[in-house]
């Protein structure tokens, strides 16, 4: 069974739908066989879409005319070919997109899921927490009512980043804004709640510490990306200073950057992305670094439900796992059209059981959403939840197609 095609696929949200920037596009990979097998696969986006869509092109002819038994070797190869892949975004998302997909369509051949093919689940259900849920909010009392619709729907743990428009630094006033704003969702939700407080790696050390020794007041179960991406050799200052546990990962790509945050104390919990650190592939070599270090493991989680479909697969197998992220709970009407075989329920997913990823692509929804849309700018960066930083209106179109 050789593999045929490697085929990008770019959806995006109805240009009626008011999205958030992150939420507007998701890039699927379709791998066909030889004799018509199909395999799904997810790649990440923000801001980089179409970047991400021509590096699966460029990973593909790897893979395109070779059997599909020999997967792994033309990963390898493509690591060989490809000189920048160890700090590409691009280079790595094309290559787990690729990576899932063929593990997809092994499972399928095989009639098991691909935790069975990762050594076995030793869980079926996993906890989750919901993330997306406070667009529009930016007044202190709307982030508590929509924390208390997550709690209704039977989530127990909720992320948000309380820090509006603040970016390197910190000024007194969006300091007691965030304060103002935990304090609310932490008063809403009681003490059996957990909160994630999400700085999306933006602040220059000191203000990253000054916001983390405020919030520590309110017990968070972890401070995610606390610093600027590139000052992370202040997180051990941060994590000095600051009670909380620090999390992060959603921007390293290999085991062996894992293993560097970890080995020089930098992290406590580490949030692999299925979907541009390697697939399962490297996703296996990732779960030994965690297990060794006995870290636990979040999966991120942020973009589409192919990307949510492989993650619950590897979190079967995880020795350490922590919590799932999910968006599906505030996720818009076409984004959930274009998968079924799993939900989140009472803050709680099922993992899939059917062969491969558990999951059936509908095809019609995804030609019904295919899009040369690139991703929409303004009036808020692509990482933000829409509305956190200035209110929104209805009708005000940001795309550039």
């Amino acid at each position: 069974m050789k593999i045929q095609s490697v085929e990008p696929i770019e959806v995006a949200a109805p240009a009626d739908e008011l999205s958030s920037p992150w939420s507007s596009t998701v890039i699927l990979v379709r791998v066909t066989t030889s004799n018509g097998a199909v395999g799904w696969g997810e790649a990440p986006t923000t801001l980089m879409t179409h970047p991400v869509r021509e590096s699966v092109r460029e990973v593909g002819r790897f893979y395109a005319g070779h059997d599909l038994s020999e997967h792994a070797a033309c990963l390898r190869e493509f690591e060989r070919y490809s000189f920048y892949r160890s700090r590409s975004m691009e280079a790595t998302s094309a290559l787990s997109a690729v990576d899932i997909a063929c593990h997809d369509l092994i499972g399928r051949e095989l009639g098991t899921p691909i935790a069975t093919l990762l050594g076995g689940a030793v869980r079926d259900r996993v906890r989750a927490y919901s993330n997306g849920w406070y667009s529009d909010a930016i007044a202190p009392e709307e982030f508590a009512e929509k924390a208390k619709a997550m709690v209704r729907q039977g989530f127990r743990a909720l992320k948000f980043d309380p820090f509006g428009d603040q970016y390197r630094t910190l000024s007194p006033e969006g300091l007691q804004a965030a304060i103002d704003r935990v304090g609310a969702v932490r008063s809403a939700v009681g003490a059996m709640v957990d909160l994630l407080i999400e700085y999306h790696g933006r602040f220059l050390p000191e203000a990253a510490v000054r916001a983390g020794r405020a919030l520590d007041a309110f017990h968070p179960r972890f401070m995610e990306e606390p610093v600027i991406p590139e000052l992370s050799d202040a997180l051990a200052e941060f994590r000095r200073s600051v009670r909380t546990p620090v999390a992060l990962g959603e921007r390293l790509l290999t085991a062996a950057d894992f293993e560097s945050f970890l080995r020089r104390g930098l992290v406590d919990i580490l949030q692999p992305d299925i979907t541009n650190s390697g697939g399962f592939s490297y996703g296996r070599e990732i779960a030994g670094v965690a297990a060794a270090y006995g870290a636990p493991v979040a999966y991120h989680n942020a973009f589409g439900p192919v990307q949510t479909a492989a993650t619950l697969q590897m979190d079967a197998t995880l020795p350490t796992f922590f919590l799932q992220e999910s968006f599906e709970a505030s996720w818009p009407e076409w984004k959930r059209s274009l998968v079924r075989g799993y939900a989140v329920d009472s803050g709680e997913f099922a993992i899939p059981k059917k062969p491969g990823l558990g999951i059936e692509v509908v095809e019609s929804a995804v030609e019904k959403y295919r899009s040369d849309m690139v991703d929409p700018i303004g009036p808020e960066p692509p990482w933000v939840i829409g509305g956190t930083w200035v209110r929104r209106h209805l009708g005000s179109a940001r795309r550039r197609r």
